[in-house]
Protein backbone atom coordinates (compact mmCIF):
# COMPACT_ATOMS: atom_id res chain seq x y z
CA UNK A 1 0.00 0.00 0.00
CA UNK A 2 1.31 3.64 -0.62
CA UNK A 3 1.99 6.21 1.99
CA UNK A 4 -0.07 8.56 2.90
CA UNK A 5 0.34 12.07 2.29
CA UNK A 6 -0.76 15.30 4.37
CA UNK A 7 -4.50 15.89 3.97
CA UNK A 8 -5.14 12.42 2.12
CA UNK A 9 -8.90 11.02 3.37
CA UNK A 10 -7.24 8.04 5.89
CA UNK A 11 -8.49 5.74 9.02
CA UNK A 12 -6.46 5.35 12.36
CA UNK A 13 -6.99 2.92 15.20
CA UNK A 14 -6.28 3.43 19.06
CA UNK A 15 -7.32 1.27 22.28
CA UNK A 16 -9.28 4.26 23.84
CA UNK A 17 -9.30 1.84 27.06
CA UNK A 18 -7.94 -1.31 27.82
CA UNK A 19 -9.70 -4.48 29.25
CA UNK A 20 -8.40 -3.43 32.85
CA UNK A 21 -9.79 0.46 32.63
CA UNK A 22 -13.51 -1.05 31.74
CA UNK A 23 -16.05 0.23 33.68
CA UNK A 24 -16.80 -2.27 36.57
CA UNK A 25 -20.84 -2.27 35.64
CA UNK A 26 -21.24 -3.16 32.50
CA UNK A 27 -21.43 -6.97 31.27
CA UNK A 28 -18.47 -9.03 32.22
CA UNK A 29 -18.05 -10.41 28.50
CA UNK A 30 -17.48 -6.47 27.40
CA UNK A 31 -14.99 -5.66 30.17
CA UNK A 32 -13.01 -8.43 29.09
CA UNK A 33 -12.26 -6.93 25.55
CA UNK A 34 -10.59 -3.34 25.06
CA UNK A 35 -12.70 -0.73 23.93
CA UNK A 36 -11.03 0.51 20.36
CA UNK A 37 -11.55 3.42 17.99
CA UNK A 38 -11.45 3.85 14.16
CA UNK A 39 -11.76 7.09 12.96
CA UNK A 40 -11.86 8.64 9.69
CA UNK A 41 -10.01 11.67 8.80
CA UNK A 42 -7.37 13.97 6.68
CA UNK A 43 -3.95 13.46 7.62
CA UNK A 44 -1.91 16.12 8.99
CA UNK A 45 1.26 14.72 9.18
CA UNK A 46 3.43 15.15 6.28
CA UNK A 47 3.80 11.70 5.05
CA UNK A 48 3.11 8.40 6.86
CA UNK A 49 3.02 4.80 6.23
CA UNK A 50 0.15 2.13 7.52
CA UNK A 51 1.11 1.55 10.99
CA UNK A 52 2.73 4.47 11.56
CA UNK A 53 1.02 6.87 14.61
CA UNK A 54 -0.44 9.63 12.98
CA UNK A 55 -2.65 12.55 13.69
CA UNK A 56 -5.38 13.18 11.43
CA UNK A 57 -8.58 16.30 11.83
CA UNK A 58 -12.04 14.62 11.85
CA UNK A 59 -15.53 16.59 9.72
CA UNK A 60 -15.65 17.95 13.18
CA UNK A 61 -12.28 19.56 13.43
CA UNK A 62 -11.27 17.34 15.94
CA UNK A 63 -7.54 16.09 16.11
CA UNK A 64 -7.28 12.78 17.05
CA UNK A 65 -3.90 10.32 17.23
CA UNK A 66 -4.03 6.65 16.36
CA UNK A 67 -2.17 4.24 14.16
CA UNK A 68 -2.37 4.64 10.43
CA UNK A 69 -4.52 1.09 9.42
CA UNK A 70 -5.83 2.82 5.82
CA UNK A 71 -5.51 5.12 3.04
CA UNK A 72 -8.39 6.07 1.30
CA UNK A 73 -11.00 3.73 3.49
CA UNK A 74 -14.33 2.44 1.90
CA UNK A 75 -17.72 3.27 3.22
CA UNK A 76 -19.18 -0.40 3.84
CA UNK A 77 -22.90 -0.58 4.25
CA UNK A 78 -24.10 -3.37 5.07
CA UNK A 79 -28.45 -3.66 5.51
CA UNK A 80 -28.14 -7.48 6.29
CA UNK A 81 -29.69 -9.90 4.13
CA UNK A 82 -33.65 -9.64 2.37
CA UNK A 83 -35.92 -10.62 5.16
CA UNK A 84 -38.70 -12.88 2.77
CA UNK A 85 -41.27 -11.24 5.27
CA UNK A 86 -40.84 -7.43 3.75
CA UNK A 87 -40.34 -8.71 0.63
CA UNK A 88 -43.82 -10.01 0.24
CA UNK A 89 -45.48 -6.98 1.35
CA UNK A 90 -43.18 -4.37 -0.39
CA UNK A 91 -45.99 -3.92 -3.65
CA UNK A 92 -48.94 -4.12 -1.21
CA UNK A 93 -47.24 -0.98 0.90
CA UNK A 94 -46.57 0.83 -2.86
CA UNK A 95 -50.00 0.61 -3.71
CA UNK A 96 -51.35 1.88 -0.33
CA UNK A 97 -48.74 4.87 -0.78
CA UNK A 98 -50.26 5.53 -4.18
CA UNK A 99 -53.38 5.37 -3.11
CA UNK A 100 -54.56 2.51 -4.67
CA UNK A 101 -55.20 0.08 -1.62
CA UNK A 102 -56.95 0.81 1.81
CA UNK A 103 -54.38 0.66 4.68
Amino acid sequence: MADAQQGDWVQVYRVVLTAGERAPHIPVETQRVPLEMKVKGFLLDEQAAVGQQVTIRTFAGRHLQGQLVAVNPAYGVDYGLPQPELMMIAGEVRAILRGEKDA
